[in-house]
């Protein structure tokens, strides 16, 4: 809803505010003639005005506003004139209206519904675009209309209203310009003589020859402007002149009237207005009506009160103009009653009206609906078409044309939420509007208390179309507060609310306080920005010092502290700040534990005095004209600043001291820098305080002041022409906070709420100061922990604490908080438990008649559904008789409250028809009647069956059973009721499936329905019988759903440790109104003597005070306002004696053993003897029994107990043969007993002796180096065998030696006893390793040894773990053809002769041959097939068996597999024949043959090749032919001759021998080599006289 502009800044709707001239003027105004222009015309005539008018009368009024302005003299005459200027700013009003005129300033667009703020109705503001950008943030006009629900009114008809409007229209022009409007002619002069003044004015700047030619080009226009307005300000003046000669007389009575006032206001205090005085009170209430279309409705309603209430009457939230719509609505008064008649309702009329009666003691409303029916038919689809002017007023105009009243509700809507700081929330709910306009989407806002909520960086909002959402990226405790969704269609809109709680983050550092919160900039220029914020609500446990604030150069990241010392006030100037540079903060709170996170960062701030941030943001908007102003002023530079004006000390604390200043007249055209200056009070000695840095802007922050200490201040202002005179000295100042620390508030009282909250009202801070809110915390009595309520501070005295535990009891405590810090706290409230407040009960449901005689009636009904959170105390029964139809008024039929759910009404008329409604009451109040019975007759009933049984209803609803109780009939019949009979059926079955569950009558009123269907929906009724028959049917049980609700839980019985027996139940679908009813046999046990009832929160306990026969019976126990939740125990003979054993039990109770007494032998050969029982008191006492003899601790015996865990133990150092015997420990709690007894007696005790031993001896061992582990064996992956063993308690000097059947083993490497394991690696294991090893560990304190036998079985063993691996390490058999035959093949790590190796082909065995061959080379194992057929062809399996288990590799040699080794051994066949038949040479030929010169040379050589190869020789790679000198021969195959006779030197070269047949051809070469022996002496002599000259 949009509200004027003074009534959204001004903050209290009262009358009180209006001033008393005012209210004078206002109260003359309304004594006006209503027959005036301004209503005959109506909005209607607004739009008549030509904008050529409305320019001429805007610059009219301006111009006169401003010359009345500049003539202003005093206050006096300007209250005169202000008076004067009212009278004629509400005729220019009549003016305006009468002649259509359009001003935005003057004009008012609907008084019905703009002037008042409406609820659920959007409206425009009063004010023009610019008069909003003009008016100033802090301005308020305590002036309203009456119109407003919260304001008592000032005039009794809705002409006097607008006409206060129109008064107020006035006044705020006159409070805008200080004079009304002159006459015409006086106006076209004072328009020249303003503008004259002005432009004399702006010569002080600037003169130019252009601004003297405009200014009279100005004057000429608006003379212009004047003569074409000439008869539109004749009419003007004549109401002035009218207005004038009626001012002195209105004054004088203005004064009257004033002095009476003030005369009658002295008597009123005189009085005790306290007991004149009481806020309105509804006598009668309007009553909601449902009438046809063009009918008439009347509403009346009474009320009372003083003063007396002004009534006013709303429709659908929004007030009733009678004016808007004339003849439709009439408003009446008459003596004390009110009416609102509605004349031909039509289907718009439907609606919801209100009746708000107010005065100066509150407001109470009272709500009745009208329903207007229309007949089927008779609407006019034509309406609907746009353009049509029939179109009913109330309906709303949208983009797509045009709706009916919108519906807006809200579903799955947020509930108060609870998040921490930093985590992210979502507030959200689904908004359903009907109807629903394709492409029209509503508008969604949200509000934090009260204020709309921008999208930023923390929080964003988003629409789906149905959905609407609040996410925040990060919670902090600002965003703490009351949120509201308001969902705008239209004209219309609907909000919904709930509080968000944001709870502080977990600190860094335990017991550092929290955050702050709402960081502002409150002052910010060129020296210094003061920074606010609000203390955290939680401390961590120690009182806060101080705090510190960081500031970071808005682009950068880089945090710097302000200040070195933690200041208290929570407001701080920072300075050392670059001018034009913005900058945000944050602050830190700090205790006596450290610092705690900083607060949410501000807003960026700039460096800048407020008028540069004004220029800044106000840029020119016109264009430019390209005039150029030339000043005609000398400059005035070199003149000396005079000095500052108003020199005063804004803010002062502790810390610092703010000074405030305005800047000198006489300063130039130059920039001036400030110096200040400081003294002691009572001296004249004057020291300057910024000497280094002058002051730019006129507000300076002074630090390092003595706390305490009197001074004095002064400033001089600077510039290029010197230092001017000081200002005036301020008045003594003493440093030191002057706002106190506000008072604690007082009378904290809480009242209930809901069951998980409560409202907290108090007292508010005296005296207190700059207030900033108050901090709640709240208590579980008796828990001494405190928990705020609020991390923001609230303002006001009540608030809603949320989030409390239901049924648990609480106090309350309030501090206030303002920038000088938080008060003390408050007194503690008184305890509350919290649950629901209590409300009156909901109507009571279906009147019966139970029984009828002449004159009386006896009535049933059931309970309320909702009993208001209190017991139900009585009910009233009203009754009225029924003639032909038509009901007669209403009377009681008891005075006092009645407790039964029946009651007989006496004195009746015989034959009469009546009506009857009944109320329920508790203490909260009288409830809403129910709704009228059906008619019944009195007349007495002669029948002789019984009447119906009444208050059926179910309990202990199960899914197969439920429980049915009743009362018994009033009316008995003619004899007396012998039992009853239940029915049951599905509740959509027809009334012919009634089907009865008992076959033979019962007695009780109660019966337990069972073998019902899970999930069927049933309804039951009961009959009576007597010996007259079967009386008529109740009323209906149900309908039920035979189910069983998750949590239902059942009676569960107890018998506590002083054997008190106890019936419990627990339930956790109570409502806040819920209790426990506790009966036996299905009759309440309230008052009964031998049980005792307690119930706390959701549990309940009936306790038996002594249990006996006479308790047997069902016990069962129903919750009341819920759907038939309950449960039974029953209790009969067997049970009985079972919890009275139980019972005995428990009162003399034993003390329970976990474990009996046993003995176990420790690390040392300690014996420790043991027991352990459940549970264990501190008054729980042991004896120990040796042998019938108490033994006590000593030397022999050490005792122990351990009363958390129950164990109870004795220690003793070693067994010898006089502990033989008989150990008892016996326990004593209370009365409780116990005991436990170990008999150690013969061999039992001597092995025990012996383990003891034992175990004595192993700790001696362990006392040196010794084995943890001893000497083992295990096989590698690559199947060596290490033997290994793992040592404690070794070091450096401690070595290891290893032996193998007594013969110390070398070993090449050195234990390093890294980590305690000792290895002997033995590779390739056999039968020759076998023996016995030994490894011993020695050092100074000792030895240890340990040996492992490897001989016999052990070894075989070994063997056959070393077997499996080798065979596991086999690899797939793979066919290897060779040019015997076919080879198949495996690789194993390596071979032992215990590996056993057998070969099958097709599954039988392979009996080895010389053509089928098996063997191992060296670590493959193969099968050799020689010469290989078509039988060889198969599956071939080698089986590796290690002893114990065989391990198979396959491989199939057929098909394929075996054609391709097979042509692959043929292959290799014929290449072994070709080698082995090619020609060769055998051997005889040597490489080199060296001989002389003239000899024989004679070579042999062996030939070899089959068939016999050819044989020729080779010179120098060339063939050589025989002849005499060199011949060859080839005897016999074999034998190859070559020989030269007489040798020379052309017989040296290289030879070869070339053999060859069909598989192949060799070549043997050799060197012949021929030397001269003369020759070979030369070169050696030769060479001996080179070598003896290399000597010398």
């Amino acid at each position: 809803m949009s509200l004027p502009f003074y009534q959204k800044l001004h903050q209290h709707y009262d009358s009180s505010y209006r001033n008393r001239d005012l209210r004078t003027t206002m109260s003359q105004y309304q004594q006006e003639k209503k027959s005036s222009a301004i209503y005959t015309h109506g909005s209607t005539a607004y739009s008549s005005r030509s904008s050529a008018a409305h320019r001429q009368e805007s610059e009219a009024f301006s111009l006169a506003s401003a010359a009345s302005y500049q003539q202003q003299a005093s206050r006096a005459t300007a209250s005169t004139h202000a008076f004067a200027a009212s009278r004629k700013t509400a005729s220019a009003y009549d003016y305006g209206y009468s002649h259509g005129l359009t001003d935005s300033s003057l004009m008012l667009e609907d008084y019905s519904s703009k002037l008042s703020p409406q609820t659920k109705r959007a409206k425009k503001s009063l004010l023009s675009g610019e008069e909003k950008e003009n008016l100033p943030s802090d301005y308020m006009v305590p002036i309203f209309s009456g119109r407003q629900v919260h304001v008592s009114g000032l005039t009794d008809t809705e002409e006097e209203r607008i006409k206060e409007a129109a008064a107020y229209i006035a006044q705020r022009n006159l409070l805008a310009s200080e004079e009304g409007i002159m006459a015409s002619k006086q106006s076209a002069v004072s328009k020249q003589s303003a503008v004259s003044k002005q432009s004399a004015v702006s010569k002080q700047s600037t003169v130019s020859k252009q601004s003297t030619v405009s200014k009279q080009s100005a004057v000429s226009k608006q003379s212009a402007v004047s003569k074409q307005s000439a008869s539109t300000l004749h009419q003007e003046e004549a109401f002035e002149k009218k207005s004038r000669k009626v001012a002195i007389r209105e004054k004088a009575e203005h004064l009257s009237l004033t002095k009476t006032l003030e005369e009658t206001e002295a008597f009123h205090r005189k009085l005790n207005e306290d007991h004149l005085l009481h806020a309105p009170e509804f006598v009668i209430k309007p009553r909601s009506h449902t009438v046809w279309e063009k009918e008439n409705v009347k509403l009346h309603c009474s009320v009372s009160g003083w003063p007396e209430p002004r009534l006013t009457w709303y429709k659908n939230q929004v007030p009733i103009n009678v004016h808007a719509n004339p003849g439709k609505y009439i408003i009446e008064s008459r003596y004390g009653m009110h009416t609102l008649e509605i004349n031909a309702c039509d289907f718009e009329d439907t609606a919801q009206y209100r009746a708000s009666a107010m005065n100066v003691k509150g407001e109470l409303s009272a709500y009745a609906s009208v329903v207007v029916k229309r007949y089927k038919g008779e609407f006019d689809e034509t309406r609907f078409h746009a353009g049509v002017s029939t179109l009913p007023l109330s309906f709303a105009v949208t983009p797509y044309g045009y709706a009916s009243k919108f519906e807006i509700h809200f579903d799955d809507k947020f509930d108060v939420s609870f998040g921490r700081e930093g985590e992210t929330m979502s507030l959200g709910c689904r908004v359903v509007i009907t109807p629903e306009i394709k492409h029209f989407q509503p508008e969604i806002q949200w509000y934090r208390n009260g204020a709309p909520v921008s999208p930023s960086k923390w929080v964003q909002t988003h629409w789906s179309g149905d959905r609407a959402t609040l996410t925040f990226s990060h919670l902090n405790k600002e965003d703490e507060g009351l949120y509201t969704i308001r969902v705008r269609m239209g004209d219309y809109y609907e909000q919904y609310s709930a509080y968000v709680f944001v709870r502080d983050a977990d600190a860094e550092i335990e017991g550092a306080p929290a955050s702050p919160l709402d960081v502002v900039s409150l002052d910010a220029n060129k020296d210094y920005i003061i920074i606010s914020w609000k203390q955290p609500a939680v401390d961590g446990g120690s009182p806060i010092l101080g705090y510190f604030i960081d500031k970071c150069e808005v682009g950068t990241d880089s945090w710097s502290q302000c200040n070195d010392t933690p200041v208290k006030f929570a407001r701080f100037p920072v300075t050392g700040l670059i001018e034009g540079r913005s900058y945000i903060f944050r602050v830190r709170a700090v205790n006596k534990n450290g610092i705690g996170l900083p607060s949410r960062v501000s807003e960026p701030v700039a460096a800048l005095d407020p008028a540069e941030k004004a220029r800044l943001k106000s840029r020119p908007s016109a264009p430019w004209t390209g005039q150029i102003i030339v000043t005609e002023e000398e400059p005035t530079e070199g003149i000396v600043p005079g000095p500052p004006t108003d020199l005063s000390v804004t803010e002062a604390t502790r810390s610092y001291v703010v000074l405030s200043w305005k800047p000198p007249r006489q300063r130039g055209h130059e920039g001036i820098l400030y110096f200040v200056e400081k003294c002691d009070a009572g001296t004249e000695n004057w020291q300057r305080v910024n000497t280094e840095l002058p002051v730019k802007s006129p507000r300076f922050a002074l630090f390092d002041l003595a706390e305490g200490k009197s001074y004095r201040f002064r400033v001089r202002c600077s510039n290029s022409a010197g230092v001017g005179e000081p200002s005036e000295a301020t008045e003594v100042t003493v440093v030191g906070d002057k706002l106190d620390i506000p008072k604690p508030p007082g009378k904290i009282i809480p009242s209930r709420n809901t069951d998980t909250s409560v409202i907290v009202s108090w007292e508010e801070s005296k005296d207190a100061k700059e207030l900033v809110g108050y901090y709640i915390e709240s208590s579980v009595v008796g828990s001494g922990k405190w928990e705020p309520c609020n991390n923001n501070p609230v303002k006001g005295s009540r608030f809603t604490c949320h989030g409390l535990a239901t049924g648990q009891s609480y106090i309350f405590r309030v501090r206030a908080v303002n920038a000088a810090g938080l008060s003390e706290y408050s007194q503690d409230s008184e305890a509350i438990e919290v649950k629901a407040a209590i409300a009156a009960p909901s109507p009571p449901c279906d009147i019966t008649c139970l029984e009828s005689f002449r004159d009386s009636m006896v009535l049933g009904w059931k309970q309320p559904d909702k009993t208001g959170g209190a017991e139900i105390t009585g009910y009233y029964v009203n009754y009225r008789e029924v003639i032909d139809g038509v009901p007669g008024r209403w009377r009681e039929a008891n005075i006092k409250a009645v407790s039964d759910e029946a009651y007989k009404i006496s004195n009746l008329k015989e034959n009469m028809v009546y009506q009857f409604q009944v109320a329920a009451m508790n203490i909260a109040g009288l409830g809403v009647p129910s709704a009228v019975s059906e008619c019944f007759k009195c007349e007495e009933w002669t029948i002789a069956v019984p009447g119906p049984p009444h208050n059926v209803k179910y309990s202990e609803v199960r899914k197969t059973s439920l429980v049915l109780q009743w009362k018994p009939p009033v009316h008995s019949g003619r004899t007396p009721v012998t039992g009853y009979f239940v029915d049951l059926k599905e509740a959509n079955a027809k009334d012919d499936q009634w089907r009865g569950l008992n076959k033979a009558a019962i007695k009780d009123t109660y019966l337990r329905v069972q073998g019902l269907q899970e999930g069927v929906s049933y309804v039951l009724r009961v009959r009576a019988i007597n010996q007259a028959g079967v009386g008529k049917p109740s009323d209906l049980a149900g309908p039920v759903v035979a189910e069983t609700r998750p949590g239902t839980k059942e009676v569960v019985v107890n018998v506590d440790d002083d054997g008190v027996i106890s019936l419990n139940f627990e339930c956790d679908q109570m409502t806040p109104n819920s209790q426990f009813n506790w009966s036996k046999d299905y009759v309440p046990t309230e008052d009964s003597p031998r049980l005792d009832i307690e119930s706390k929160g959701n549990k309940t306990k009936m306790t038996f005070k002594d249990l006996g026969m006479e308790d047997l019976g069902i016990y069962s126990c129903d919750v009341t306002d819920t759907d038939g939740i309950g449960s039974s125990y029953l209790i009969d003979e067997e049970e009985l004696k079972r919890l009275l054993a139980l019972s005995q039990e428990h009162k003399f109770p034993t003390v329970p053993v976990k474990s009996e007494l046993a003995v176990e032998i420790l690390e040392k050969g300690q014996v420790r003897f043991w027991m352990q029982a459940e549970k264990l008191s501190a008054n729980t006492k042991v004896t120990y029994i040796f042998n019938d003899k108490e033994i006590f601790e000593g030397p022999k015996y050490k005792m122990h107990i351990d009363r958390n865990t129950g164990i109870i133990e004795m220690f003793m150092e070693k067994l010898q043969d006089e502990d033989e015997g008989t150990y008892t420990f016996q326990l004593q709690d209370g009365k409780a007993t116990g005991h436990s007894t170990l008999v150690l007696i013969g061999d039992v005790y001597k092995k025990l002796q012996k383990e003891a031993e034992f175990q004595r001896q192993e700790w001696i061992r362990k006392q040196g180096p010794h084995f943890a582990e001893y000497l083992s064996w295990e096989v590698t992956g690559e199947c060596n065998v290490l033997l290994k063993c793992k040592v404690a308690n070794i070091k450096k000097e401690t070595h290891i030696v290893w032996y193998k059947d007594e013969r110390e083993i070398s070993v090449d490497e050195k234990h390093d006893f890294k980590d305690g394991i000792c290895t002997l690696l033995i590779t390739e294991f056999s039968k020759k390793d076998a023996g016995i090893y030994e490894v011993i560990l020695k050092d100074d304190r000792g030895k240890d040894k340990s040996r492992l036998k490897l001989v016999d079985e052990a070894f075989k063993e070994l063997m056959t773990e070393v077997c499996k691996t080798i065979a596991l390490s086999a690899t797939d058999l793979k066919i290897q053809s060779t040019a015997e035959g076919i080879r198949l093949y495996s690789f194993v790590t390596y071979y032992v002769d215990d590996l056993k190796v057998n070969w099958s082909h097709n599954g039988t065995p392979i009996k080895y041959t010389d053509r089928v061959k098996s063997g191992v080379t060296g670590e493959q194992i193969w099968l050799q097939i020689n010469e290989p057929t078509p039988n060889d062809k198969g599956k071939y399996i080698m089986e590796l068996f290690d002893g114990k288990t065989g391990h198979q590799k396959m491989v199939d040699l057929s098909g394929q597999a075996y054609d391709e080794a097979f042509a692959e051994f043929q292959r290799l066949k014929q290449a072994a024949i070709a080698e082995k038949n090619r020609a060769r040479v055998l051997g005889g030929l040597p490489d080199v043959v060296t001989i002389q010169e003239g000899k024989a040379l004679n070579l042999t050589c062996i030939v070899w090749g089959d068939p016999t190869p050819e044989v020729s020789w080779l010179k120098n790679e060339k063939p050589l032919v025989p002849d005499d000198h060199c011949s060859v021969k080839f005897e016999a195959g074999k034998t190859a001759y070559f020989t030269i006779n007489g040798v020379s030197t052309a017989d040296s070269g290289k030879y070869g021998l070339v053999v060859k047949n069909k598989y192949g051809s060799e070549i043997s070469d050799f060197t012949i080599s021929v030397f001269i022996p003369e020759e070979e002496a030369r070169k050696a002599t030769e060479q001996s006289q080179k070598s003896n000259k290399k000597s010398k």
